[in-house]
Parts: structure tokens; C-alpha cells; sequence
């Protein structure tokens, strides 16, 4: 008797990328927020307004200088010096004191003789840091659902602030083969999310590891085609729901995302061009839904150096090299590894586009 072998994963249809981002948009709402210490929090995404100050709360002193009454240094100059009412030493984080409005330089004032005689004129608030500059709590420091850079840490611990709230999705990658690529993926998507995520990984995919501990995003590494060893997508269907296998994104086609109870599972093919494609695309914005991030993807315009032909109906991620003031397609289709490694930035050509002609100006996303 023939052994009857279970029918492969297939693809009824390729869902149109337009439609899955949409439906993407639709299903996915920010995790709980928590706090973090600020020196924990690079990269995470703020989930509410950070206040601070009135900060300083008073004037300071910004240089080393005199502190002055500015109307009195009106008319002064080298030749004509003018005699002060107020000229006190100050160094940079000095209080001013009262009734000055201004600090000038050292060599603008000559305090050996009596009274202290100005040699140049100030003006009005020159070399003071006003009261509330730095932070004023009537507007926020930092608004809700934007990442925290170094310099936002920055900022925080030099007003004392010590912890904030943030959303930081805990994301579980698992690769459900150990070949050399499927790790090669693993190991660049927890780049990815290391700076925005708590990350977690598992080797191989059961219904145990898809019901497994709790996390806010599974990303699953392989068997998302049609292989006699692909199953990454019947195993989600056992665990959850489908929603859609098969997009209209080349390369990327044979994605798959679904639900397991509440938790968002991807599943990139195992074909670095395609999960490169299918993360930059998709897996991220997931992340930003997860997170709040309310910012749109730093992108930056370029001149095409060469036109990017494509075919009406699928989306298509094309890797581009920069080249002085322009950007140059490097492949369609298949993405050689040569080509990912010389890669800066990529095009989204759009499904309705036929591409875009030599010189047109296009958004390029970083890699």
C-alpha cells in the first residue's frame, strides 16, 4: 500500500499588500504600557507625555562673564566706556542676581576701576539661560509614541527624571529550521528588535510553542511555502487562525500572519531576501502598532539613477545603492546576497506602478 502523503501548504490567493496592511492596522492596538528606568529605556516607545520643570527655575548664567544690566551697556565702547550700576562676576550655571538681564564676556567690562565700566554694549538676554527654557511643564518634553533616543536619556537624567512609561512588545522568534540562512534571518530580525523589544527565540514550532509563555509578537523563521517539511502555517491554523497566506510583495509572497488567541504570529519565509522584504514591510509596522509609535518610517527622497521596471499587481521591494546625490536600483525579483550586502536603502514600488523612470524622485527606506 502507497504511503499517502499530506497535502502541501498552498496559496489560494495572494492577498493584495494594500489590503494586509490595512487589515493590519485594523486588528493590532498598543500593548499595556510599563515603566522603565531611563537608562533601560533606549529605543522604547513612550506611552504618555513626559512633563518636566519649570526648568531652570530661575535664570542662569550661560558663559563665564559679568552679570549686567544690559540698558546700561547701550552706548559703550572701547573709546567711550560707559559706567555700570551692576557688574558681578558670574561663571556658566551662575543664579543671576537681581536686576541684571544679561551676562557679557570678560574682556567687555573693566571692573579696575570704580564704578566697573562697560567696554562693549549687550543685548537684553545675551548669555542667560531664562527661567522655564529647558522645560516648561505647560508643554510636553516629549510626546507619547515617540521612540526615546540617546539624547531624549539624555535630557531626562539631567532633570532627574528616573523612570518613564513605555511600551516594549516582547517578541519570540522561532526558527523552525537550523540550517545556516533560517539562522542568518533569526539572528537579523533580534537585531532589529533589540533596541525596541524584549526578544525571546525557540528552535522548531509545535502547537506547545505557539501556546508557549506569553508574548506580544511571534515571529516564526521558515515553512511558509509549499515544501513537503513546510508547515508553519498549518501548525498556526491548528493553534489559532489564519488570516492571510500569500501577499501581493516580491520578494515576500509566501508570508503568512495569524492569530493565536490575542498574539499576533508572523511567519517570513526562509529566504533572506524574502524575510528581509516581508520584516522591512510588514514585521515592522506590526511593531510600531504593538508599541504606539505614532511616527511615520524615516524615509528620504532620491533621485533614481536608473528606472525601476515592475509588474502592475504585486508590490516589489528594491534594494538601492546610494551613489553621490542618487540611488541606484540593484535587482527585482530574487535578491542576490551580494546585492543585500551593497544594499543602503529600499524602494516600495506600489501594485498599481509600473515603476519609475530614470530621475524620478522616490522615498528610500533605510535598511
Amino acid at each position: 500500500m502507497d504511503d499517502v502523503r499530506p497535502p502541501s501548504q498552498r496559496i489560494e490567493r495572494l492577498t493584495p499588500l494594500a489590503d494586509v496592511l490595512t487589515c493590519l492596522d485594523a486588528l493590532l492596538t498598543p500593548i499595556a504600557a510599563t515603566e522603565l528606568s531611563v537608562q533601560d529605556a533606549f529605543g522604547r516607545v513612550l506611552a504618555a507625555d513626559v512633563r518636566a520643570g519649570p526648568h531652570p527655575p530661575a535664570a542662569l548664567a550661560l558663559r563665564d562673564g559679568f552679570a549686567v544690566r544690559s540698558e546700561e551697556t547701550g552706548d559703550a565702547g572701547s573709546y567711550a566706556p560707559t559706567p555700570l550700576t551692576l557688574a558681578r562676576r558670574v561663571e556658566v550655571g551662575t543664579t543671576l542676581p537681581a536686576g541684571a538681564d544679561a551676562i557679557t564676556p570678560h574682556d567687555a567690562i573693566d571692573d579696575r576701576v570704580a564704578p566697573p565700566q562697560a567696554l562693549a554694549p549687550v543685548a537684553p538676554g545675551e548669555g542667560v539661560l531664562r527661567h522655564g527654557e529647558d522645560a516648561d511643564p505647560v508643554v510636553p518634553l516629549l510626546r507619547a509614541g515617540t521612540p526615546l533616543r540617546r539624547i531624549d536619556l539624555a535630557v531626562l537624567a539631567a532633570l532627574g527624571i528616573a523612570r518613564v512609561p513605555v511600551r516594549a512588545p516582547c517578541v519570540r522568534v522561532v526558527t523552525v529550521r537550523q540550517d545556516q540562512v533560517a539562522r542568518a534571518i533569526a539572528s537579523m530580525l533580534i537585531g532589529a528588535l533589540a533596541s525596541c523589544a524584549l526578544v525571546q527565540t525557540s528552535d522548531g514550532l509545535d502547537d506547545a510553542t505557539l501556546r508557549g509563555p506569553s508574548a506580544d509578537l511571534m515571529v516564526v523563521v521558515g515553512g511558509s511555502g509549499a515544501g513537503e517539511r513546510d508547515d508553519s502555517v498549518r501548525a498556526l491554523a491548528r493553534a489559532g487562525k489564519v488570516v492571510f497566506h500569500g501577499i501581493g510583495l516580491s520578494p515576500g509572497d509566501t508570508t503568512a500572519f495569524g492569530l493565536v488567541g490575542a498574539v499576533p504570529v508572523l511567519i517570513v519565509p526562509g529566504r533572506l531576501d524574502s524575510a528581509l522584504a516581508a520584516w522591512h514591510v510588514l514585521g515592522a509596522r506590526i511593531l510600531r502598532r504593538l508599541s504606539g509609535h505614532t511616527g511615520v518610517p524615516l524615509a528620504h527622497d532620491a533621485r533614481l539613477a536608473r528606472k525601476i521596471a515592475s509588474t502592475v499587481g504585486l508590490a516589489e521591494f528594491v534594494p538601492v545603492r546610494a551613489d553621490g546625490d542618487a540611488v541606484t536600483p540593484m535587482a527585482s525579483g530574487y535578491l542576490p546576497w551580494r546585492v543585500l550586502a551593497q544594499a543602503t536603502g529600499y524602494v516600495l514600488v506600489p501594485a498599481q506602478s509600473e515603476g519609475f523612470s530614470a530621475g524620478a524622485m522616490v522615498p528610500v527606506m533605510p535598511l
